[in-house]
């Protein structure tokens, strides 16, 4: 029973998800989460409280899953640098015309630039799981540099930063439905220049 019961929230949230991710959390309506996750009012309360709950978990659920994504690349590749590579190189097909995603922009990009003041946990919500992706790309590049595949020099903090602002970037531009091709020709642009902090 409590096996059925963890599976259904799994499946609530992925469809919690989806629509928030492509209404966005103010646009979605109470009757717009009760037909998404096929669930009447009095179960939706219970098992998440409120929509601001709902909202929270699927959050949590998409900031997990996008993590998990991140960490199978970068242990599936060769070197830490050619696992950002692949990173960087893996938006080509979330961003691209026939991408099956409910939007091609961060669902937490998306939501930082909506949530308004009054809404002030979710914001640091947000705010937290963009430092973690930060910080989760620092680690990266202090392992490159600590396996000599990145100059001395290299400030990995401040590299984090530019790679998830050319992430932030990439995905918002794709929002302009440009050619696939375009998406991929930047990815490997932003790929390539992870080259130029190389060790000599």
């Amino acid at each position: 029973m409590s096996r059925t019961a963890r599976f259904d929230r799994q499946v609530a949230l992925e469809r919690a998800i989806a629509l928030f991710w492509s209404r966005g959390y103010y646009a979605s309506s109470l009757k717009h989460i009760e037909a998404a996750l096929d669930m009447r009012p009095g179960s939706l309360y219970a098992t998440f409280g409120s929509k601001s709950g709902l909202f929270t978990e699927a959050l949590e659920a998409y900031a997990a899953r996008t993590s998990n994504d991140f960490h199978q690349i970068i242990e599936g590749a060769p070197t830490p640098i050619e696992g950002l590579k692949r990173y960087l190189r893996s938006f080509v097909k979330p961003c691209s015309g026939y991408a099956q995603l409910p939007a091609k922009a961060c669902m937490l990009i998306k939501t930082l630039l909506e949530i308004n003041s009054e809404d002030a946990a979710l914001r640091t919500q947000v705010e937290a799981m963009l430092c973690a992706i930060e910080q989760a790309l620092c680690e990266v590049l202090e392992l490159a540099k600590a396996m000599n595949e990145l100059r001395s020099n290299v400030d990995c903090p401040r590299l984090a930063r530019l790679i998830q602002t050319q992430i932030i970037g990439l995905r918002a531009f794709a929002e302009r439905n440009v050619p696939s091709v375009q998406i991929e020709a930047l990815a490997d642009d932003m790929a390539s220049m992870l080259d130029a902090y190389r060790a000599g």
